[in-house]
């Protein structure tokens, strides 16, 4: 049976969980916990991938990432890409390092986000790497340690976890470490680690229970939320690849939407590629990235190769070109 395809979108709440091959350690020591975080903080700053919680154990990590500038999809292959090919060198090994592919579960914020940050965070008590909240909270490899103000990191969200507990930010804090310690005797929360109908209702029996009542919703195992948020995903994740395919079909690869921008903004071909500030041919070069990569699904390795852009260059364009789109007049034109 095939594999469904990812879901993503603007601001979409995604629990990514990734494992080692045949449950192996991808983190041997401080070293490699501590390249990989670099290679994190630095993909999420130059995406603007907000991070609301992560945690590394020994054999796999998680992660509560927004979708920021480009897809999560690909910031997750550049991530696990790079460390793979470091993990291999570094330990003189050959060939898979991860499962072969990683889970992502895209969330209901609203109903989710507090519980999922502090499972996420649990986990080095539930796997037995640490003893206690204390340890926990100096413990170096977990947001929750951010949380709490043990350690900084800038690549990590911490405004937008702690200002659901309160305005102010002492209050805050131990507002959410009462909030963590009521959980840490809960165990495994099955129903948080994957999607679906079942887990979006705690197990088979509230299920049944929402059966009996003669309450049916729609469920989809790439999605942890009920059955409105699911049908609204869904819907939208539709009308979007449906989009693709169109443009698509009708020849829009890069060449046809550069020609589309030149011909909106009354450029000459050759100036999209080719460096300067000038204000008309930053507001094309935008428009080009936001629309070959947000609209046509081409890769920001393409689009950065023709364009003569770095990959965090592509990710500022493609901001800036939403903002033109969404401001102006500006429309792809397809029928």
């Amino acid at each position: 049976m095939p594999r469904k395809s990812r879901i993503d979108a603007p601001g979409a709440l995604h629990h990514i969980i990734v494992r080692g091959i045949e449950r192996r350690l991808i983190f041997r020591d401080d070293d490699d916990r501590n390249q990989f975080l670099e290679r994190l903080g630095r993909l999420l700053k130059e995406t603007h991938t907000p991070c609301l919680a992560w945690v590394l154990i020994p054999n796999h990590f998680h992660l509560l990432l927004k979708t920021g500038q480009v897809p999560i999809a690909t910031l997750m292959r550049r991530l696990l890409t790079w460390y793979a090919v470091y993990f291999n060198h570094r330990h003189r090994r050959h060939g898979h390092l991860f499962q072969n592919r990683y889970k992502s579960i895209l969330c209901e914020e609203e109903a989710y986000l507090l519980e999922l940050v502090r499972y996420i965070h649990l986990n080095p008590l539930r796997a037995g790497i640490l003893k206690s909240l204390e340890s926990l909270e100096k413990y170096f490899f977990s947001g929750h340690s951010v949380l709490v103000g043990k350690v900084d990191r800038n690549w990590q969200e911490v405004k937008g976890v702690l200002g659901q507990y309160g305005n102010r930010l002492g209050v805050a804090r131990r507002r959410y470490r009462d909030f963590v310690e009521e959980g840490a005797s809960q165990g495994r929360r099955p129903e948080l680690v994957g999607g679906g109908l079942i887990r979006s209702h705690g197990g088979w029996a509230g299920v049944r229970a929402m059966r009996r009542v003669k309450g049916y919703e729609r469920g989809d195992e790439r999605i942890l939320g009920g059955g409105d948020f699911v049908e609204e995903v869904l819907a939208a994740a539709e009308e979007g690849m449906e989009r693709k395919y169109r443009l698509k079909a009708e020849g829009y690869g890069l060449d046809k939407v550069i020609l589309r921008v030149c011909g909106l903004l009354g450029l000459k071909r050759g100036e999209m590629e080719r460096e300067g500030k000038e204000r008309e041919r930053v507001a094309g070069r935008s428009l080009v990235c936001y629309w070959a990569v947000r609209e046509a699904g081409l890769s920001m390795v393409e689009v950065s190769r023709r364009l003569r852009l770095s990959l965090s260059g592509v990710s500022q364009s493609v901001r800036r070109g939403e903002e033109l789109v969404r401001r102006g007049d500006y429309k792809l034109n397809v029928s």
